[in-house]
């Protein structure tokens, strides 16, 4: 193992010895300042974590994130990516079981994280976007492109609820957070939103996000439930500024 391996290894090992050939250029003892660097850097990624997860940040995460800095140090230097895995671990994590939505709480903020980084796209006009849906002779073989922000998630918990409660203080309302709801999360100019959908409205928006035409998107949300409303899900999408693109598929020749 070169002295940088072992090195990387110490610094996430709190029991772990100052590697050798380590040293001080001002003569203090290596073994100390190796003690504060270390614990510059857990604090580092501890914060880090908390910055990118606020709803699930709290005295129980910083210790639950220390655990995970310990188990998954960064795999890049982009400290935006770091946690990519956390949701699983809380998932996994048998002192975090007594709050069973809180992981998927964890996939919620990540996607929120996701999609203000995300590229820049141009979007269609909401005018735009309506003319050629009504002008489309085919509309049911209509291709939607979406934004690069755009995500969704469905949980058996009502994580969108939940994460609007803490968005503001003596904002919790009474709610049961064991309702099944879905959640789109994009960005809006600079603003990454939330949405409450419901599964077939996941659904839908998964298809188009896969290349699926209008007709087969919509059978797919419907199959899924057959409360899908096909103007509602549109209306937010355009609404919002969702949609980049739209063409009509490629028909291939026998």
């Amino acid at each position: 193992m070169s002295i940088q391996q072992a090195f990387a290894q110490a610094l996430l090992t709190p029991a772990a010895a100052c590697p050798e050939g380590v040293f001080s250029s001002n003569g203090a003892d290596p073994a100390s300042r190796f003690a504060v660097y270390r614990n510059n850097v857990h604090s580092s990624l501890i914060n880090g974590l908390a910055t990118a997860y606020p709803v699930v940040g709290d005295e129980f995460f910083r210790a639950m994130a220390g655990l995970y800095v310990q188990a998954y140090p960064p795999a890049t230097p982009l400290i935006s990516e770091y946690g990519n895995s956390l949701a699983d671990f809380i998932q996994g994590f048998e002192p975090a079981s007594s709050v069973p939505y809180l992981a998927d709480i964890a996939r919620l903020e990540r996607l929120r994280v996701r999609a203000y980084h995300a590229a820049d796209r141009q979007v269609l006009d909401q005018p735009g976007v309506l003319q050629q849906l009504q002008g489309a002779e085919q509309l049911g073989h209509l291709r939607v492109q979406l934004h690069p922000s755009l995500a969704t998630l469905n949980s058996p918990y009502a994580i969108v609820a939940v994460w609007a409660a803490h968005q503001a203080e003596d904002a919790i309302d009474t709610f049961n957070p064991r309702h099944a709801q879905g959640a789109l999360v994009l960005r809006q100019g600079v603003a990454v939103k939330v949405f409450a959908i419901d599964s077939g409205s996941v659904t839908f928006i998964n298809s188009l996000k896969h290349g699926a035409g209008l007709e087969v998107a919509v059978a797919n949300a419907l199959e899924n439930s057959d409360e899908f409303d096909l103007h509602q899900c549109l209306t937010l999408l355009i609404s919002h500024d969702a949609i980049t693109h739209l063409h009509l598929e490629q028909k291939v020749s026998p």
